[in-house]
């Protein structure tokens, strides 16, 4: 899940090609429905991004009561209006009213916490929760943006690799070097790893189950002898029916727990870099697929974001999305941090009855 902003921005407004009395803004590469006349191209307005909660005055303001998505009907969530993808809000609220939103567009100003707008966080099943530690060396995974709302991340042309994104759990190992005898082996999920925690060994959680399953200890120790790394962090997906409602013909609840390594960092001489986890864990561990390798375009990763899932091998559901990576590996100016994108497909987000736990 990526981090949540909720900033001015300058629009793009666009005819909606199915209703008259409504337009599309857009934001990046995203569009939102807005009422036709609304806006004008150029124009600045606050943007809401998916998954942001909001307060109930600002919903009553914006005449959105009872029409949001979560059991308080809260939540900014994609749909489709009038035939068209909808994704995050735009708007003006009154409380804006004294602020020059061009300016804030320029400066980037977040508005969340003014605004009292949270970041919507999911419940955690019993399977993925447990008894926690501190873990002050635990190698953590990052946000990924969106490349639609982020699209100057990547340059028309650059190498880049496009794999699959998968909707399970992330899993996060770090497996810390002993000078003498075995090291010591951390297990945390996306959610838990965040606040810098790991979840003590328990047979019955579900990532030390896919971890021990797979025999992940072993080969992240294999690795870090052979880069000479003091520690070394291994990202996978955890997945299966029981997990999320896409499956990928996996199940949780039995011993065909799904588990797919989608990347790699270590720590040598002091510094954590970056590595390619198929260059270092082919047929080590099951890897996400590599759907494709080349130079950047945005067209094309759309395309490969949308379609049936490949994990499988019998493309049993939709696919969730894609995850973009440079080669090699480098760092953003534009989210200040590593180089790296996801594309989420249309259908996953207008999907029903779907869960998001991380």
């Amino acid at each position: 899940m990526s981090t949540l902003r909720v900033t001015a921005e300058l629009l793009t407004v666009h005819e909606h090609p199915n209703a008259d009395a409504l337009e599309l803004a857009q934001v990046g590469l995203y569009r939102a429905v807005v009422a036709k006349g609304a806006y004008v191209s150029g124009d600045a307005a606050l943007y809401i991004p998916e998954q942001a909660v909001l307060p109930d005055t600002l919903i009553e303001e914006l005449g959105l009561t009872g029409r949001l998505a979560g059991g308080a009907a809260n939540r900014v969530k994609a749909v489709r209006l009038r035939g068209e993808l909808s994704q995050g809000i735009v708007c003006r609220p009154r409380a804006l009213a004294d602020v020059d939103l061009a300016q804030a567009a320029a400066d980037g100003t977040d508005f969340a916490e003014l605004l009292s707008i949270a970041k919507w966080c999911p419940p955690i099943p019993p399977t993925m929760d447990g008894d926690v530690e501190r873990a002050p060396g635990l190698l953590p995974w990052v946000d990924i943006e969106n490349i639609q709302r982020f699209p100057a991340i990547f340059e028309a042309g650059e190498p880049v690799v496009l794999t699959e994104k998968l909707h399970g759990s992330a899993c996060l190992l770090t497996y810390a070097a002993a000078e003498e005898g075995p090291g010591r082996v951390q297990v945390s999920s996306k959610g838990f790893g965040s606040k810098g925690l790991a979840l003590q060994e328990d047979p019955r959680n579900l990532y030390w189950r896919a971890v021990l399953g797979h025999g992940v200890p072993e080969a992240a120790a294999r690795l870090a002898e052979k880069l000479g790394a003091s520690r070394v962090g291994i990202f996978g997906e955890v997945f299966g029916a029981g997990v999320q409602d896409l499956s990928y013909g996996a199940n949780a609840r039995s011993e065909e727990l799904g588990y797919a390594v989608f990347d790699v960092s270590a720590e040598i001489d002091g510094q954590v870099v970056w590595l390619d986890a198929a260059e270092l864990l082919e047929g080590e561990l099951p890897l996400v697929p590599r759907l494709y390798e080349g130079p950047y375009d945005i067209d094309r990763v759309l395309e490969l974001a949308s379609g049936r899932e490949t994990v499988s091998g019998r493309e049993l559901h939709l696919r969730e999305g894609v995850v973009i990576r440079p080669v090699p590996e480098r760092y953003s100016p534009v989210v200040g941090g590593r180089a790296i994108a996801k594309a989420v497909s249309p259908a996953y987000l207008t999907r029903k009855g779907g869960t998001e736990y991380e």
